[in-house]
């Protein structure tokens, strides 16, 4: 049997290749709500990132999530969602590890 194959995505911030399943999804919904989505699955545009805030701080300096959403994002939705980015984070990071664990 065929290996699976992997969806791979790229970092908005630091455009590092990586598993879907790594990165954190930050979606633009059709009623322009920007907001986290961890299942990967809500609709609307999406742009990934890495799970540090680092490159979150990088992708709001540089203004990579306005090109990746194709649409500008305001000072204070880009605070918001540091904050939420903040609180998933930890969560995303432990998800992660349990996947690691999982898998060997």
């Amino acid at each position: 049997m065929k290996p699976r194959k992997i969806p791979l995505r790229k970092c908005v911030a630091c455009q590092q290749m990586m598993p879907k399943k790594e990165l954190i999804r930050v979606v633009k919904t059709p009623n322009d709500e920007m907001l986290i989505d961890l299942t990967g699955k809500k609709a609307g545009r999406g742009a990934y990132l890495c799970g540090k805030l680092s490159c979150f701080k990088l992708a709001k300096k540089t203004r990579a999530l306005d090109r990746a959403l194709k649409s500008p994002v305001s000072p204070e939705i880009y605070d918001a969602l540091e904050q939420d980015f903040i609180k998933v984070e930890d969560e995303f990071q432990a998800a992660k590890a349990a996947m690691e664990d999982d898998g060997s």
